[in-house]
């Protein structure tokens, strides 16, 4: 496993992440997920990132691998669904960052972001104020950021951030010129999510319910011949693009795992694969703006 420094946090984290939304689903068997999460540790992935909305994941993370805490950096998602507090409130993000720690079954949380707050929310100071309490009480190590455009935008330049999680894959390049050279410059690290654009290469035609539509479409008219395999091709883009220190892949299927760290190590792409790639981007973009 390849590991690289997150920010100016100091944490070493593995290039590959392991994306926990999926094993929220309570149609998924827990022998299954206790096996997937002990093998993504066995298998050198460090960073676990989960949030208050993935169903059962916290509580799942907490229950197969707390007693592993040591081996891994937790990252989770706050700022709403808590009974009888406002969601984004001073009170719901402390309250979400207690509740956090008690599924997880920790102490403390290396990285929590604020999981898509909106833009006029994180002007009024209110929730930053609060997860930096959450710091300076030991709850939390680290203040971090999710989401994309205008808000993505205020995160970094607000220097109230550590770290940030982004939409980034080759159909959601604009962050490369938009938001990766202050990323760079700050010392603030970034996690990419959605590395392999949610497959649209899966669908024949534009798919519904999922998050791959808007993708597809994009996919479809870049209209770029790669001579590769497309799923390894998106994923070493994303992982071995400058700025991204990590990228976080979601799976309860072990072969899928298996073949992620396996690409992971065959690193970069070709620089000529790569170009093409940032090329029928650039070329393509009509307002392409990232997608939450």
């Amino acid at each position: 496993m390849i590991y690289r420094i997150l920010g100016n946090t100091g944490l070493n984290v593995s290039i590959l992440g392991f994306g926990a939304g999926e094993i929220g689903d309570l149609a998924i068997e827990e022998t299954n997920v206790d096996k997937i999460l002990n093998l993504a540790l066995d298998n050198g992935i460090n960073l676990i990132d989960t949030a208050r909305g993935y169903n059962a994941s916290e509580d799942r993370i907490g229950k197969f691998i707390s007693y592993r805490r040591n081996e891994f950096i937790l990252s989770t998602k706050v700022g709403y669904g808590i009974e009888g507090l406002e969601d984004w409130s001073y009170e719901c993000i402390i309250a979400g960052v207690d509740e956090a720690l008690r599924l997880l079954r920790t102490d403390y949380i290396d990285l929590v972001h604020l999981h898509s707050c909106p833009l006029e929310i994180l002007q009024r100071g209110e929730a930053i104020e609060a997860l930096h309490k959450t710091i300076k009480s030991g709850k939390v190590k680290y203040a971090a950021y999710s989401g994309e455009n205008n808000e993505l935008k205020f995160a970094v330049e607000s220097d109230l951030f550590h770290s940030i999680q982004t939409s980034f894959n080759i159909c959601d390049q604009r962050n490369i010129e938009n938001i990766f050279p202050a990323t760079i410059q700050k010392q603030i690290g970034v996690i990419a999510k959605r590395p392999i654009a949610n497959a649209p290469w899966r669908f024949g035609e534009q798919p519904r319910g999922c998050y791959a539509e808007e993708y597809w479409l994009r996919w479809k008219k870049m209209n770029v011949d790669i001579g590769m395999d497309w799923y390894e091709a998106a994923l070493r883009f994303t992982a071995f693009t400058e700025g991204i220190v990590s990228c976080i892949v979601g799976t309860t299927d072990i072969k899928h795992l298996k073949r992620n760290i396996e690409i992971i190590n065959k690193g970069k792409l070709p620089e000529d694969t790569y170009i093409t790639l940032r090329n029928a981007f650039i070329q393509n973009d009509d307002g392409w703006t990232g997608q939450v």
